[in-house]
């Protein structure tokens, strides 16, 4: 882990800005009120911080870009949610927040290797995200992540799935009156389309009970095979939601049947 090179993600690291405790304080009356400018200055200001914390995680063979990247997420956190009123200084809130965000990375990363274009656009869209949540306080859509990341939705879905962890099948997702429901009872079965298996069973009353959003969750998902990144994009709101959506749906259904 080559921590003397100079170039780190495009950052020279020989010129980075010091502030003192006063440029500090300016800064952060004007982040408080929403000044872009000088939140990219604050950050640029910390990356020696991100710096000093990342060479604890020296011996564990990853790239020094990668986990300079996962430091800056954790910097614009504690920048985000940093309290100025309770007199602490921010390197000893922002220190723990560093750490825990690659320490997350670091348990969460896997054997299964990826390309290094792929993580780029990984970490621009969590960036992107991060910033959008900032603003919004809400997730963004995919076709809002791509706007602001710049990137075709498409490359952030494929760049997303391929940081993730693979996850078995029989992962619990979550539990409802002693019965657990599984991931592999939310993958669909394109073979088995609505005309299969309906018949004989009060299924389509049940999904007629639900909302008409609901219904086209369940009808998407279900009967046309899609994934909830792909019903996010097609009816314009967050794959959180929908998942939200999508679990009420099945509880709604799950009752209506029990009856």
């Amino acid at each position: 882990m080559a921590l003397y090179k100079v170039e780190i993600c495009g950052v020279n690291t020989a010129k980075l800005p010091l502030l003192k405790a006063k440029e500090k304080e300016e800064l952060f009356e004007r982040i408080k009120k929403g000044d872009k400018e000088a939140r990219e200055i604050y950050i640029k200001g910390n990356l020696r911080l991100v710096l000093s914390i990342i060479q604890r995680f020296s011996g564990n063979n990853e790239n020094v870009d990668d986990l300079f990247q996962i430091g800056c997420i954790g910097l614009m956190k504690a920048i985000d949610n940093f309290d100025t009123s309770q007199g602490v200084k921010f390197s000893t809130y922002a220190v723990p927040m560093i750490i825990g965000e690659i320490r997350r990375y670091l348990r969460d990363n896997n054997a299964i290797r990826v390309s290094r274009s792929l993580r780029d656009t990984a970490y621009k869209a969590i960036y992107a995200r991060e910033e959008f949540r900032r603003e919004n306080n809400r997730e963004p859509t995919l076709e809002e992540l791509s706007a602001a990341a710049g990137i075709p939705s498409g490359d952030i879905v494929t760049a997303m799935d391929a940081i993730q962890s693979p996850v078995s099948l029989y992962e619990p997702v979550y539990t409802e009156g002693g019965d657990t429901l599984y991931i592999m009872d939310q993958v669909s079965d394109k073979k088995n389309k609505e005309e299969n298996w309906v018949e004989g069973i009060s299924l389509k009353e049940a999904m007629e009970k639900l909302p008409p959003r609901e219904n086209r969750i369940i009808r998407l998902r279900f009967f046309q095979g899609k994934t909830q990144m792909e019903v996010a994009e097609e009816i314009h709101i967050s794959q959180a939601q929908v998942s939200r959506l999508e679990k009420s749906a099945l509880k709604n259904m799950k009752n209506y049947l029990s009856k």
